[in-house]
C-alpha cells in the first residue's frame, strides 16, 4: 500500500511538472482572404478550410471565425489580405490573437495560387507561405498544405512572433545596473491626476507605477514640499471596445520632468492598452504598462545621464 502511494504521488508529481513545462498555445486568427474577382467564393473556403486544418495542431489555439468577423465588423476593419503589419497589433489585441493569418488568392498563366501571410502581432515580423491548388476541387489539399507549414514556421523559434515579456526583477535589476552604485539618489515628487472618461479616479495607476520604480531603485520619494525634481502630466483611459465579456481599455500618459527651480528638462508619452473582465481593471491595467513603459525610459534616458559621476 505504501509503495502504491509512493507511486501516485511520484506520477501526480510528474505530470505537474510536465503540466508546467508545456508551453501555453500560441492564439493565431485566421483572418479573410483577398482574391481577384473570378475566384472570390474560392478564398472564403479557403479561409474556413484552413482554419480547420490548423485547429488540428494542439499548439495552436484558433480564435473563433464568428468572433473575429463581428469584432473586426464592430470596428469597421477590413478581414481582407490588406491587412499591414503597423494595423497588425491593433486587430490582434482587439481579437485576442498573437498571430494574424491573412492572404490573398491569384491566378497566373492559368495556374491558381494561395499566397499567405503569418503577421506577430507582437513583433510585427512577417512570413509568407504559398500553396497551389486547381480550382476548387484542389481546395483541401491546399489548406492542409498551408497549415502544415504554417504549424512548422510558428513552432521555429527563429521565427519570432512573439515578444520575450522581461519580469519585473528582471527589469529592476537592469535599470539598477544603469545607475551609479553608492550615490545617493535624488528625492522626486511625482503628480500625475488621471482620468477614466469623464470622471476622474483615485490612486493613479500610472503615477503609482512610476513611482514603484523609482523607489525599488532608491529614489526618494516626496508626497508634498520641496524636491530636487518634480514629475508631472496627466493620464486619461478610456473604453476601446469589447470581445464577448473581455473589455478593452486604451490609456495615454504624457509626463514632463523639471527640476527644483521649475525649469522643464525631460518630456515624454505612452499610449498602451489592456483587456480584463472589469472595465475599470482594465483602463488601470492600461495605465500602469503605460506608467512602467515611461518610468524605464527615465531612468534610462534621463537618470541614468544625470546622474553619471
Amino acid at each position: 500500500m505504501k509503495t502504491s502511494l509512493v507511486f501516485l504521488l511520484s506520477l501526480l508529481h510528474a505530470c505537474a511538472f510536465l503540466a508546467a513545462e508545456e508551453p501555453a498555445p500560441l492564439s493565431v486568427a485566421v483572418l479573410g482572404f483577398g482574391a481577384q474577382k473570378d475566384i472570390e467564393p474560392e478564398s472564403e473556403k479557403l479561409a474556413l478550410l484552413l482554419g480547420v486544418q490548423l485547429s488540428e495542431h494542439p499548439e495552436l489555439q484558433l480564435v473563433e471565425r464568428l468572433e473575429i468577423d463581428k469584432v473586426l465588423g464592430e470596428q469597421e476593419l477590413t478581414l481582407t489580405g490588406t491587412i499591414q503589419p503597423d494595423t497588425a497589433a491593433k486587430i490582434g489585441h482587439i481579437v485576442g490573437a498573437q498571430v494574424l493569418i491573412t492572404g490573398r488568392l491569384i491566378e497566373v498563366s492559368g495556374k491558381r495560387m494561395a499566397v499567405v501571410k503569418l503577421i506577430g502581432v507582437e513583433t510585427s515580423r512577417v512570413v509568407s507561405v504559398s500553396a497551389e491548388f486547381a480550382g476548387e476541387p484542389g481546395l483541401a489539399d491546399a489548406a492542409k498544405k498551408l497549415a502544415g507549414q504554417i504549424a512548422e514556421r510558428l513552432r521555429d523559434p527563429k521565427s519570432a512572433f512573439t515578444a520575450e515579456v522581461e519580469t519585473w526583477d528582471a527589469m529592476i535589476a537592469r535599470l539598477k545596473a544603469l545607475l551609479p552604485a553608492g550615490k545617493e539618489r535624488p528625492s522626486i515628487r511625482v503628480q500625475i491626476p488621471e482620468q477614466h472618461l469623464t470622471r476622474r479616479v483615485p490612486d493613479p495607476a500610472a503615477q503609482t507605477e512610476i513611482q514603484r520604480v523609482l523607489q525599488q531603485l532608491g529614489f526618494k520619494l516626496v508626497e508634498s514640499g520641496p524636491a530636487d525634481y518634480i514629475v508631472e502630466g496627466e493620464a486619461f483611459s478610456e473604453r476601446a471596445g469589447q470581445r464577448g465579456q473581455l473589455i478593452f481599455c486604451k490609456a495615454r500618459l504624457e509626463v514632463k520632468v523639471a527640476d527644483a527651480k521649475g525649469e522643464k528638462i525631460w518630456v515624454d508619452r505612452q499610449t498602451s492598452s489592456a483587456i480584463d473582465l472589469a472595465e475599470n481593471i482594465a483602463a488601470k491595467s492600461a495605465l500602469q504598462v503605460a506608467g512602467r513603459s515611461v518610468a524605464e525610459r527615465l531612468v534610462e534616458q534621463f537618470f541614468a545621464v544625470t546622474l553619471k559621476p
